[in-house]
């Protein structure tokens, strides 16, 4: 099975979610309202759906085209947040969520910029961006701290079911080799 390989960081181990996580993943974000409300799926309401959203993310790196990855401190196995690639062709979309109790110590920031520079550092990629509201003010700000530009507006481009019915606006950025 292909999983997605360990990237360490100064402070962070950004490894292969395994099943056992879900306890944690639901605890520290995937319940959090505050914390799902820009992301494209429901805060989870039990503790079975973190482990089946969990069996899919695992799944998924199967095919090796959509992986993730568990974060976590170094000094710590318990899973803080989660970080994704969606390989598409020479370009890979990334998406990336972080518990609240961890926001504003550049963890995500941290995880973000090595993510970017090992998918620029694979063959025949050339470009990864990434989405985010134009109300996620945080997550724009950890773009652009990871060496992401601001290439421009797609309107009513994604759900955000947490925040509205309705598709939403969302800046789009990206960093390329």
């Amino acid at each position: 099975m292909q999983t997605a390989p360990a990237i360490r960081t100064t402070r962070l181990l950004l490894r292969a979610p395994i099943i056992e996580d879900a306890d944690a993943i639901f605890e520290e974000y995937a319940a959090d309202p505050t914390v799902t409300h820009y992301l494209t799926w429901l805060a989870h309401g039990s503790k079975e759906t973190t482990a089946s959203f969990l069996r899919a993310k695992i799944h998924g790196s199967q095919t090796r085209k959509d992986l993730s990855w568990a974060i976590t401190a170094r000094d710590s196995d318990r899973v803080i947040g989660m970080i994704d690639a969606r390989f598409q062709g020479h370009r890979v979309e990334i998406g990336f969520v972080l518990g609240q109790k961890h926001w504003g110590q550049g963890y995500m920031t941290e995880a973000t910029t090595a993510l970017a520079e090992w998918c620029l550092g694979q063959r025949g990629i050339f470009r990864v961006w990434a989405v985010c509201d134009t109300e996620n003010t945080g997550s724009a700000r950890v773009l652009e701290k990871s060496h992401f530009q601001r290439e421009g507006l797609l309107r009513r481009w994604a759900m955000h079911p947490n925040k509205s019915s309705l598709p939403q606006d969302v800046y789009v950025y990206g960093r390329v080799r």
